[in-house]
């Protein structure tokens, strides 16, 4: 029982941490655009490095407990690229289908933090076996 709670644990502290790094995001949108008059698009551009790189360094060290590192960046940076692409194509099958975006928007938050999830629990952050 003792893995089942940290793996647990790990899967609370990294939907905690996708709570506060999409708060995150969506505040420096509305910083940048409402208040300094930045367009949207470059808004949400900015917003996504600065929320990728707060994700990282808070998952990393937090959720899965390991040291910063360039190899886990290059590994968390291509997971969430995995996940920029699985959310933009499962927002354009839901439009394709005709189906309201918010079924689109629902599929995305379904789907995409339990992907990426596993791909960093695999691949990004996998402890050595014991031997």
């Amino acid at each position: 029982m003792i893995g089942h709670d940290k793996a647990k644990e790990k899967v609370l502290r990294f939907c905690a941490t996708g709570l506060l790094v999409t708060s995150t995001h969506a505040f420096i949108v509305w910083l940048m655009v409402d208040l300094l008059l930045f367009s949207p698009p470059l808004s949400n551009g900015v917003a996504f490095i600065i929320a990728t790189i707060t994700s990282y360094t808070i998952n990393t060290l937090w959720s899965f407990s390991q040291p910063l590192h360039r190899h886990t960046l290059y590994k968390y940076v291509c997971v969430s690229a995995i996940g920029f692409i699985a959310s933009v194509f499962i927002a354009w099958a839901a439009q394709a289908l005709g189906f309201n975006y918010l079924l689109g928007i629902a599929g995305v938050v379904l789907t995409v933090p339990m992907i990426t999830f596993i791909l960093h629990s695999t691949w990004t952050y996998r402890e050595p076996k014991q031997e």
